[in-house]
């Protein structure tokens, strides 16, 4: 799932953080340890001005896996794309700002579950959301 915004240049920063937020909302309601990093220059994209990486923690791996990605790409792709708005005030016609968000990789957030919920007895506990869903606390 991508998530993607198209916004005035004046909340781009403010949207962005919501982007985040609503990514990192999943990673908390499953309950699974994760961190949030804020990409240096050198490691952002050609496009991008500003990028959070979400990664969760997987045990077996003993390692972070990147489970979305938040840009905001200001007005790099408008500009590519000629797409524009006319503030509502009349003023001059200025180019949008456009955000994109990776919601969560299913495959990596798959393998999270299963290494973080592996108990002794090699069954794996569910995260509490989706009890309701399986019908049962473990997997056997």
């Amino acid at each position: 799932v991508e998530m993607v915004k198209f916004v005035k240049p004046e909340t781009s920063y403010a949207e962005l953080e919501t982007l985040r937020r609503d990514a990192e909302e999943v990673l908390e309601i499953l309950g699974l340890p994760y961190r949030v990093l804020e990409l240096v220059t050198g490691d952002l994209s050609f496009a991008a001005a500003k990028c959070y990486d979400l990664e969760l923690w997987a045990p077996g791996e003993k390692r972070w896996l990147e489970v979305s990605s938040c840009s905001n790409f200001e007005d790099f792709q408008a500009r590519r794309g000629n797409i524009r708005y006319r503030p509502a005030a009349g003023g001059k016609v200025q180019f949008i700002h456009t955000l994109n968000g990776s919601g969560v990789a299913t495959a990596r957030l798959l393998v999270a579950i299963l290494e973080n919920g592996q108990q002794a007895d090699g069954r794996i506990k569910l995260p509490d959301a989706l009890v309701p869903y399986f019908g049962a606390e473990f997997l056997d």
